[in-house]
């Protein structure tokens, strides 16, 4: 697999993540770069680790991953979305809402937007690809977008306050729609 293929592949692979960053960054308020970092890196390590995993799976496991991975993603982020909305109508009651994500919610995004890669591992086994080279620029295209979704997300989102965080939570649930549209045609 050629070089141009793997960054095609780490592009697309890192497009839900820069969308969760996005959301991020729009509804924190006063954003560290620390803070940054770690959703960079949950997000990167997660697109990395997933097809390492799928690639150690093989064959064996690729009809039942492929049979749910859409669901599994779906379902994640239509709950993290609904828990968004929710939360958007509860912003001026609570002095929490510019916090920073839970790490749990953090756990559950970066599963949810590495699922694909998941599956993308079992595919790099059925086709004989070293795992090395691709898992490597999967991450890092992943951690790039995110660090910057993050932050093009804080610059522009505060203008809105809540509405921004009704249209994460909508996002999250469209990409998750999208996921599992992708995989039902």
């Amino acid at each position: 697999m050629n070089l141009f293929t793997i960054l095609l592949i780490a592009f697309g692979l890192s497009m839900d993540a820069f969308a969760v960053a996005i959301s991020t960054g729009v509804t924190t308020k006063n954003i560290r770069f620390s803070q940054a970092l770690q959703l960079a890196l949950f997000f990167g390590g997660f697109q990395a680790i997933m097809p390492v995993i799928g690639w150690l799976a093989g064959t064996g496991l690729k009809n039942y991953i492929t049979g749910i991975d859409h669901w599994l993603a779906f379902v994640i982020l239509f709950f993290i979305g609904i828990k968004m909305i929710y939360e958007s109508f509860r912003m001026k009651e609570s002095e929490e809402s510019g916090t920073f994500l839970k790490l749990y919610t953090l756990f559950l995004l970066a599963i949810a937007t590495s699922i694909d890669a998941l599956a993308i591992g079992t595919t790099f086994a059925l086709l004989n690809v070293t795992i090395i080279a691709p898992v490597v620029i999967i991450g890092l295209v992943t951690f790039a977008f995110s660090l910057s979704g993050v932050y093009i997300g804080d610059r522009f989102g505060h203008v809105f306050e809540n509405k921004i965080e009704i249209a994460g939570g909508i996002c999250l649930i469209a990409i998750g729609l999208k996921i599992l549209i992708e995989h039902l045609l």
